[in-house]
């Protein structure tokens, strides 16, 4: 995929892009610095350690960066037809936003906003959360 997805790139004339395959949670060491986007489509749910991941990512991203989580809605899988074949993950592996949420705010995010991606995903974007200052909530 990932050199389909160079091909495309170097077609369309687009240089500004690194593409990267490694384990989520070794991309501080392999990055150069501070990123401003990250995203994970259709694989969250099948994540083994969903907090270390998210932990990974809030230790890459720019203080203004987003994180955004593409996710099969929580649907049957038969009733996720695509070409006339059930497509997604297994049923029981599909999460609902809230669920996405649950995982990833403890690692220093919140919850921007969830989008719509029909007929059968959506978007949840985070945002590193505020750290709280010394008196707040006092």
């Amino acid at each position: 995929m990932l050199e389909q997805t160079r091909a495309k790139l170097e077609r369309a004339g687009a240089t500004a892009l690194d593409l990267i395959c490694a384990d989520t949670r070794d991309l501080a060491e392999l990055l150069p610095g501070k990123v401003d986007y990250v995203l994970i489509a259709n694989t969250f749910h099948g994540v083994p350690d969903k907090s270390a991941m998210a932990g990974a990512v809030a230790a890459v991203l720019n203080p203004a960066g987003q994180f955004a989580v593409v996710n099969w809605h929580k649907l049957p899988r038969e009733r996720t037809v695509v070409l006339g074949k059930p497509r997604g993950p297994k049923s029981e592996m599909r999460m609902l936003p809230e669920d996405v949420r649950s995982v990833v705010e403890p690692a220093g995010f919140r919850l921007e906003h969830v989008v719509e991606l029909l007929p059968f995903h959506y978007g949840a974007v985070f945002r590193l959360a505020e750290p709280a200052r010394a008196g707040d909530g006092l």
